[in-house]
């Protein structure tokens, strides 16, 4: 049994309404909601809000939402992990229990049912308590540089910045699109950062992150150019 839950508060606020504000013809949440459909993973697919407009939306798409997000899980600076296990828990005390719970966020568009299918089976393949989405760098994160209070610009790094480019080690980053796990590992407070976990790796014309306006114009122009290259 699995189930899928998808993070939506309502307070958003460098994008308003960012979870259902319209992008590329549907509210954004609507994309999230039907690659977790689509994929045929779930049992259940719940959206997790303590935002009654959001509930509705979710429900028009074919998400659950059989419970309303407490406000002290629904502010600016709780993280996902206590959202997931509330939806476990509650769940529960409903009477349902799961084996694999995945946490997708409501602003993935570029998410795929293929993506979560796959990582699902990687789940159970390596026997581990995670598996979520990466991606690699464009760049060599070993000749980042930064600038100082002053302005200059100053190495993160001396060691290898003159090493060559296929010489340095390649890095990833959490994609921030899904976060398969045990219901065990989500219920005993194990950091998907634990280093036990799996991770799937996205094509990075498949990753955008959409914190702010900019990131917003970007993902559009994205989609518009995969939608042209079907």
């Amino acid at each position: 049994m699995a189930l899928a839950v998808i993070p939506a508060r309502g307070g958003s606020k460098r994008i308003p309404r960012k979870n259902i504000k319209p992008f590329c013809g549907k509210p954004m949440i609507a994309w999230s909601i039907e690659a977790a459909l689509n994929s045929h993973c779930f049992e259940r697919v719940v959206v997790s809000t303590d935002d009654e407009e959001i509930a509705e939306v979710a429900r028009s798409y074919g998400a659950e939402t059989p419970f309303v997000r407490p406000q002290k899980l629904s502010d600016d600076y709780t993280g996902t992990s206590p959202v997931v296990r509330h939806a476990i828990e509650t769940l529960k005390e409903q009477g349902e229990s799961y084996d694999e719970v995945c946490c997708i966020y409501a602003t993935a568009p570029f998410l795929v049912p293929e993506f979560l299918s796959s990582a699902k089976q990687m789940l159970t393949d390596h026997s581990c308590p995670y598996v979520f989405s990466i991606c690699s760098f464009p760049y060599p994160i070993q000749r980042a540089v930064k600038l100082s209070d002053s302005g200059h610009v100053e190495k993160f790094e001396q060691r290898n910045f003159n090493v060559r480019s296929q010489d340095l080690e390649e890095a990833f980053h959490d994609a921030g699109q899904f976060y398969w796990g045990t219901s065990e590992a989500w219920l005993s407070k194990e950091s998907v950062f634990s280093g036990r976990a799996q991770g799937f790796v996205l094509p990075r014309s498949r990753v955008q992150d959409i914190d702010t306006h900019e990131d917003w114009e970007r993902a559009e122009l994205m989609m518009k150019a995969l939608e042209v290259g079907k």
